[in-house]
């Protein structure tokens, strides 16, 4: 598959046409005897061929939150007796809270129910991340690109609605065409329906959408529905793959080049 371009590969934006590369040989359109591309078709064609739509996960994508939500299961832990063990955070990461909650009670053998569990880490989480919380960097600058050009952009995550709701202050609810909770759907991630969901609600094709996320379970979501996914590493590692490219942080994703992997693969 044709290499996406790099962020050093395409100059910024202006104006809602992305940049084409100086050293981009230029397409033939057709027509009598042919004609060599213009600048504004080479930009016209790759705009049309971006993203209808990006769906982007929350803890540990757009904010700075994995750690506080295995800071509040080691303390609500704690207070039931156990202890957990740093080995129990890769499977929890990134997973619906019913699942993580499940998990950590058959784990450790705690003595109180899911439902309880549920709504006790919530009510932790809430009052952590009303202390404050802090956007991953080029979160903010991210959102408000794809704003400005009128891509629809979706919050995606596991996470309850009223969790979510709370966090929509921090992140800013203009942003956002649609925001989708983990208690809103009867399967969430890794179960392809979240990301299918949210494409069809903006009417979206899940194959011209690119999927921003954090973790291997968000990763598997977005596969199985057939998007785009950039992977934003925060705790355990994502290798490359198909349709999936790896960066080390937002501040290397932008509009052009999100453009330019739907670009490559269509």
């Amino acid at each position: 598959m044709t290499r996406p371009l790099s962020r050093a590969d395409v100059p910024p934006v202006f104006g809602g046409g992305a940049a084409v590369p100086a050293s981009a040989s230029a397409p033939v359109f057709g027509g009598r005897r042919g004609r060599r591309a213009s600048a504004a078709d080479v930009a016209s064609a790759v705009v049309s061929s971006g993203p209808e739509a990006v769906l982007l996960d929350m803890d540990g994508t757009l904010v700075d939150t994995e750690g506080f939500w295995w800071e509040t299961e080691v303390e609500v832990f704690a207070e039931l007796g156990h202890a957990l063990a740093d080995e129990h955070r890769e499977v929890v990461v990134g997973g619906p809270m019913s699942r993580s909650a499940m998990y950590l009670i058959q784990a450790t053998g705690a003595d109180i129910s899911l439902a309880d569990l549920t709504v006790l880490l919530n009510s932790r989480f809430i009052e952590r991340i009303e202390r404050g919380v802090r956007l991953m960097p080029g979160a903010r600058r991210l959102l408000t690109e794809l704003a400005a050009h009128d891509v629809p952009a979706a919050l995606v995550s596991a996470s309850h609605r009223r969790v979510i709701d709370r966090m929509l202050v921090s992140l800013g609810p203009e942003h956002f065409a649609l925001t989708l909770a983990g208690d809103e759907v009867e399967r969430t991630k890794p179960h392809p329906d979240p990301y299918l969901l949210a494409a069809s609600r903006l009417g979206a094709d899940p194959g011209r959408c690119v999927v921003v996320e954090d973790t291997a379970t968000g990763v598997a979501s977005a596969e199985a529905a057939g998007c785009h996914v950039v992977a934003v590493p925060s705790v355990t590692r994502i290798e490359p793959a198909a349709r999936r490219t790896v960066v080390p942080s937002l501040e290397e994703v932008d509009l052009p080049f999100l453009r330019s992997l739907v670009a490559a693969a269509h």
